[in-house]
């Protein structure tokens, strides 16, 4: 977490330069941005954590459902609860790495977060309501067995990788 945090902050500040030296207040601007951003997503993140805090105790019920032994069921369960996530990925990767650490296979939390970033339930409203049913459920089918195929490859190839 050290260099992606060093690198968004030299990005900051470069980009807080920027503003400054236009001598327009945009960095003013941007900071109040943030400002009311951080305000806004704060407790959902501090929820996020602690949800992923919780389930990073090893426990049976995880292991027997998304654990190593789940197998395909595993999988699937990943899949679905990737699906069914809330959040973006401020919510969705805690929750994976909580998963992780109380003994969820690599292959489950590769459905999950595969089907999270492919389509989400809580994003299909706005899909349908841009981009139209049709579109949304040609998306949808040209892209449902990617998870769990992404979750066995990595299920079958890098299972001891975490």
């Amino acid at each position: 977490m050290l260099v992606p945090t060093l690198l968004m902050g030299a990005l900051a500040l470069v980009l807080l330069y920027i503003g400054h030296s236009r001598g327009e207040g945009q960095h003013l601007t941007g900071l109040r941005a943030g400002l009311d951003m951080t305000v806004q997503v704060m407790p959902l993140l501090i929820a996020a954590f602690v949800v992923a805090g919780m389930v990073q105790v090893p426990d049976e019920l995880v292991t027997e459902w998304v654990g190593a032994e789940s197998g395909p069921k595993g999988i699937l369960v990943g899949s679905a609860a990737g699906a069914l996530a809330p959040g973006g990925p401020y919510v969705s990767f805690p929750l994976a790495a909580g998963f992780l650490k109380a003994g969820a296979s690599v292959g489950t939390m590769v459905a999950f977060v595969t089907v999270w970033s492919l389509w989400s339930v809580h994003r299909l409203p706005m899909e349908v309501g841009i981009l139209g049913w049709k579109f949304t459920l040609v998306h949808m089918a040209s892209t449902i067995l990617f998870p769990p195929i992404a979750g066995l490859i990595a299920h079958t190839f890098f299972s001891g990788a975490t």
